[in-house]
C-alpha cells in the first residue's frame, strides 16, 4: 500500500485526478512499515504468537530436556519473532535483520545443551519464516536433533496463518480509532484548503502522507521523504527501532558473552527545568 501511494501522487504530474489529499494508515501484522514504529495487527498477531508459546511451553514442563523449533510469519521483519522471543523467553531467535550463520547456531545448540544440566531443562527457539534462505526450519530442527542426540529432543511448530484474525487485541482497537479519527480530520481540513474555484487541486508533498506513531507522537509523513527510509526489495524498513532490544534475549537466556547494550537514552516526559545553583542560593 505504501509504494502504491508512492506511484499514486508521482502519477500527479501527468494526471490532475490523482491531485487530491491522500493518506495511509499503516496496517499489517509484519509491522514493517517505514515512517511508524506500530502498524495496526502487530500487537493483535503479537499476542496470538506469545499466547501460543506459553502453551507449548506449559505441555513441556511434564517433559524434561525438550526444545521447541518455533517458526513465525512477518516477511522479511523480524518484528514478530523478535519482540514475541523476548516475552515467551526464548533463548535464540533467528531474524533476517540479523545474519547468522553455521558458527552462530552451532554455539546456540551448545548453550542449550549446558541449559539441560540446570533445572530448567527446556528451550524454546524462534525462527522468522524468510530469515535465511538455506537454513529452513527443517533444517534447523534436524541440526539440533542430530546434536542434541542424547542431551535433549526436539519438536518444530510452524504456527502459520493462525497468526492472523481473531479478535483484535485492546492496543490495536484504540490505535485503529484514533489513527482513524486524526487522518479523517487532516483530510477534511487539507480538502478545505486545497478547495477553489469549485474544484479541489494539490500537490504538493505534504498533501500525500503517511501518518504513523514515532514513540509517543502521532505523525504525517510525506511518502516522498520516506522513500530514502525503504528497502523496497525486502519491504522492510532501512533503520528499525527494535533492534535494540536484541541483546536483551540473551542477557536474559544467560549466554556466556560480552554484551554492547549502550544506548543514549533521553527522558522525553521530563520537562521542568531545575533551577541553578545561583537561583537556588539567591532563594533561600
Amino acid at each position: 500500500a505504501f509504494e502504491s501511494l508512492l506511484e499514486l501522487y508521482e502519477a500527479r504530474a501527468n494526471y490532475k485526478e490523482f491531485c487530491i489529499p491522500m493518506c495511509i494508515l499503516p496496517a499489517t501484522i509484519s509491522n514493517n512499515v517505514p515512517g511508524t514504529d506500530h502498524s495496526l495487527g502487530a500487537d493483535t498477531s503479537l499476542n496470538a504468537i506469545v499466547e501460543t508459546c506459553d502453551r507449548i511451553k506449559q505441555s513441556a514442563s511434564g517433559t524434561k530436556r525438550r526444545v521447541f523449533i518455533i517458526e513465525t510469519m512477518g516477511g522479511y521483519c523480524g518484528y514478530l519473532a523478535t519482540v514475541g522471543g523476548l516475552a515467551a523467553g526464548a533463548d535464540t531467535v533467528y531474524i533476517y535483520e540479523e545474519p547468522f550463520d553455521i558458527r552462530d547456531l552451532q554455539a546456540n545448540v551448545e548453550h542449550l545443551t549446558q541449559k539441560m544440566k540446570t533445572s530448567i531443562q527446556r528451550g524454546l527457539v524462534l525462527r522468522n519464516e524468510n530469515c535465511n534462505e538455506n537454513f529452513t526450519t527443517d533444517f534447523i530442527y534436524q541440526l539440533y536433533s542430530e546434536e542434541g542426540r542424547g542431551v535433549f529432543d526436539c519438536r518444530k511448530n510452524i504456527l502459520g496463518h493462525m497468526q492472523q484474525g481473531g479478535a483484535p487485541s485492546p492496543f490495536d482497537r484504540n490505535f485503529g480509532t484514533k489513527v482513524a479519527a486524526k487522518a479523517i480530520q487532516w483530510i477534511t481540513r487539507t480538502l478545505k484548503e486545497s478547495y477553489k474555484q469549485g474544484r479541489v487541486f494539490t500537490n504538493s508533498e505534504d498533501t500525500a502522507c503517511l501518518l504513523g506513531m514515532r514513540r509517543r507522537a502521532m505523525l504525517f509523513q510525506p511518502v516522498v521523504q520516506l522513500r530514502e527510509e525503504t528497502d523496497f526489495v525486502h519491504r522492510i524498513p532501512k533503520e528499525q527501532w527494535w533492534l535494540k532490544l536484541r541483546p536483551l534475549m540473551k542477557i536474559l537466556a544467560k549466554y556466556k558473552t560480552s554484551y554492547d547494550v549502550s544506548d543514549a537514552g533521553q527522558l522525553e516526559h521530563v520537562t521542568r527545568v531545575r533551577p541553578k545553583e545561583s537561583d537556588t542560593a539567591a532563594a533561600i
